[in-house]
């Protein structure tokens, strides 16, 4: 869509992290499209694996709105631009409901709902409340009045009289309906791993979860829930995006390394590479023999390569061919996962595999996180991607570190690359810096999204048409 929107959307909010608000987005989502509404996904915050789940209980790429990222303004053009007319367009938001970056509740879920008109139903963890559930409800109507409220969900329901209580309780307090009931669901449904939830792809009950979701789609009142969507006014949002220029410049054709060990990508990045001239073509680092011997450049993201370690170190044609091509001089950009990918190895539950050896350190991955948060980095030394005085917004989540020296006698001692950005808020990789930079690889723990950083799509398109220019092949002949 454009910059103006009638969309029908609503914000599915909780009181807090494992309220149900996944699973009852899901549930929308895949019941709507079943009976023929077009639906759209979209979650509030920085989040992989939630809005992967979104891409698949909607069958279209789930987008992320972060305004401590990108802005409000550029929040609500996002959402403008993606948001299905005529449909029903589901925000599932994260954490609590008001919980935002301070006492105030800057860039929550409410304030995010406010920004693009949106009603709220709120999902209610139940268990062993009543009236209480009034009050807490009343509290979440009356701490902000701009918000609308417009239903509940109650979530942990026990039995049909615990249902009837707490519904009359708070349709009499608060005026707000209850839309939904549902019982306490078998808890390994959507199981958890050190991240939070799994992955699609790694999913291990896949078959039952349609059921399930199905089973939580009868206990929600859709009608009703359609209704409220509808009931919203003409959004209007600045159009932030210029169509991109025309060039005689050559198209680059980038790889992305994008299967179930490396699957965090926001959508827009990928768009974004395709809008600054490149081709992306995406490979795996479990089944591809080596990189394409015609690509300019490589993005690799975040994921879970520790679980799939073993495979990983098992295609030592892949692995040699990506540290071939890195010293040879191609651009490679990598965020976290990727980081762990160009290391030498990765030390995981007592066991040690082999990496590809494009960095010369060691990454140990232990039980607790290591940086966790939103990043806020200046590029203070000169690098191939990003001009020096660069601010770069973005975030980390990762159990991982770069090892210090030990006695394990597999780990080489050397010390680690140089580091270009001086991080003011968050982890970081070494000593509150990150950005490893050897040649023109590049290697964070930083995840950036294309939408608050123009920059990152720009400069790694203008590296990819240096190589390309070189005319040094992967095959190692000229061009």
């Amino acid at each position: 869509m454009n910059a103006a929107s009638n969309a029908p959307r609503i914000v599915i909010a909780g009181l807090a992290g494992d309220s149900g608000k996944s699973v009852v987005s899901m549930a929308l989502l895949r019941a709507f499209r079943g009976e023929g509404t077009q639906v759209r996904a979209f979650k509030k915050g920085p989040d992989y694996i939630d809005t992967a789940w979104l891409s698949w209980a909607s069958g279209e790429p789930a987008r992320n709105l972060d305004t401590w990222l990108m802005g409000f303004p550029r929040a609500v053009q996002l959402f403008c631009t993606h948001a299905i007319a005529g449909g029903l367009n589901v925000v599932e938001g994260n954490r609590g409901l008001f919980d935002g970056a301070d006492a105030a509740g800057t860039h929550s879920t409410a304030e995010l709902a406010k920004a693009i008109q949106s009603p709220v139903v709120l999902v209610l963890n139940v268990t062993k409340m009543t009236r209480t559930a009034a009050a807490v409800v009343l509290g979440c109507k009356l701490l902000d009045p701009d918000l609308r409220i417009a239903g509940v969900v109650l979530n942990h329901v026990a039995s049909k009289r615990h249902e009837m209580v707490v519904r009359d309780a708070i349709e009499r307090a608060c005026g707000i309906p209850v839309v939904g009931v549902v019982p306490k669901l078998d808890s390994d449904a959507l199981p958890s791993r050190h991240l939070g939830l799994v992955t699609p792809e790694d999913h291990p009950a896949m078959k039952e979860l349609p059921f399930l979701l199905d089973k939580v789609a009868a206990r929600l009142d859709m009608a009703r829930i359609k209704e409220i969507a509808a009931g919203v006014s003409v959004l209007c949002a600045p159009s932030l995006y210029t169509a991109p220029k025309e060039t005689d410049e050559v198209a680059v054709r980038i790889a992305v390394i994008r299967d179930a060990a490396f699957s965090f990508y926001y959508e827009e990045n990928i768009e974004a590479l395709r809008r600054a001239g490149a081709e992306v073509v995406f490979i795996s680092a479990l089944r591809s023999g080596g990189l394409p011997e015609d690509v300019d450049a490589v993005y690799v993201g975040g994921g879970f390569p520790e679980v799939h370690a073993e495979k990983l170190d098992a295609n030592a044609g892949f692995l040699y061919s990506l540290a071939d091509a890195a010293t040879r001089g191609l651009p490679v950009y990598a965020e976290c996962g990727g980081l762990m990918l160009l290391s030498r190895s990765i030390q995981w539950q007592g066991r040690r595999f082999r990496m590809a050896g494009v960095l010369p350190i060691d990454i140990d991955v232990g039980s607790a996180p290591q940086g966790h948060g939103y990043v806020e980095a200046e590029v203070d030394t000169p690098n191939p991607f990003y001009a020096v005085g660069t601010m770069l917004r973005g975030h980390e989540f990762h159990y991982s570190r770069i090892a210090v020296a030990s006695g394990d006698p597999e780990m080489l001692k050397s010390e680690p690359p140089a580091t270009v950005c001086s991080v003011r808020r968050g982890t970081g990789a070494i000593g509150k810096r990150d950005g490893l930079v050897v040649n023109n690889v590049w290697a964070s723990y930083t995840h950036l999204h294309a939408s608050a950083t123009p920059e990152w799509a720009e400069g790694v398109v203008k590296l990819a048409r240096r190589h390309r220019a070189a005319g040094v092949s992967l095959a190692g002949r000229t061009a």
